[in-house]
């Protein structure tokens, strides 16, 4: 057996004889101990010691511009605001649409007076009020939220896409609410019920109103999150795209348990987002930038 050894800056390689030859490492080389076989050529093992130190702290995880997968990662740790223009941190201002949106929403629904068109076909009829479905309703902020968060976290690109998916849809059902403004009278007079979630139906329905229903944005947001996890690598299983789907599913079908919206507006919804994850998700601009 052979023993190869680093001591200090020389390297020595000792058989089990005892005879051993030192010769000087090579400048800039590092090693550790190795275990020879007679006639193996030793092999460089990096010496942990010898990277550096910040590297060192993060047990080598490193940050790169792709990560397994095409995934895009970044490393928000270095981030200023004297770069917030730069390529790597441009996808943030994105973040600046929902307060815009949320002042033009607040006019459409507080300061404007329309002549709002009453959504309603014979089906809705048929689909009874149920007030559990209020949970199905709320994880609607959970799902929206959630999926800002890991795309923002984990897949920039994907960041991208799904805010510019948001911002289109978001932006054209504000349009429609101009010029088609819309209304739903679905409402129930009184509940069948009475507990603690029906009582905060009352409460929310004084909050809430009955107008800007069509499209249901509800149900674009939670075809939004569907969009962004079909399309990002993690969660590009089976199992995940059908938890993803159930739950998409779950809270637009919420909406008209809930009498917030009209079968309608769940459909015009689906519309919206089928013709926009075209433009955003299925057509290759790629050719377009190299032009």
């Amino acid at each position: 057996e052979i023993r190869l050894s680093l001591v200090g800056s020389e390297m020595c390689i000792r058989d089990r004889a005892g005879g051993d030859r030192r010769f000087r490492k090579p400048a800039g080389q590092a090693g550790l101990c190795q275990s020879l076989r007679p006639g193996e050529a030793p092999v460089h093992v990096p010496n942990p010691q010898d990277q550096p130190p910040a590297q060192r702290r993060r047990g080598n995880l490193r940050f790169p511009p792709a990560a397994k997968g095409g995934v895009h990662l970044t490393d928000y740790r270095k981030f200023r605001l004297s770069k917030r223009n730069d390529p790597e941190f441009s996808h943030l201002k994105l973040l600046l649409f929902w307060p815009i949106y949320g002042l033009v929403f607040f006019a459409l629904e507080r300061l404007l007076h329309l002549d709002y068109h009453t959504i309603y076909t014979p089906l809705d009829d048929l689909v009874p009020f149920c007030e559990f479905f209020l949970f199905a309703y709320l994880y609607w902020f959970v799902f929206l939220i959630g999926m800002h968060l890991y795309l923002l976290l984990f897949d920039t690109e994907g960041f991208r896409k799904f805010m510019w998916f948001i911002i289109l849809t978001y932006s054209l059902t504000c349009v429609i609410y101009l010029i088609y403004p819309s209304q739903q009278e679905l409402r129930p007079a009184a509940f069948q019920r009475d507990n603690l979630l029906t009582r905060f139906m009352a409460w929310f329905y004084t909050f809430d109103t009955n107008t800007n229903v069509c499209p249901s944005l509800h149900v674009i947001g939670s075809m939004a999150v569907l969009a962004a996890a079909w399309n990002t690598p993690r969660f590009a299983t089976p199992l995940w795209r059908t938890a993803f789907v159930l739950q998409a599913a779950l809270i637009s079908v919420s909406t008209v348990f809930l009498k917030q919206h009209s079968v309608v507006d769940v459909i015009g919804a689906i519309i919206l987002y089928i013709v926009l994850y075209i433009f955003i998700y299925v057509i290759d601009y790629s050719c377009l930038k190299k032009a």
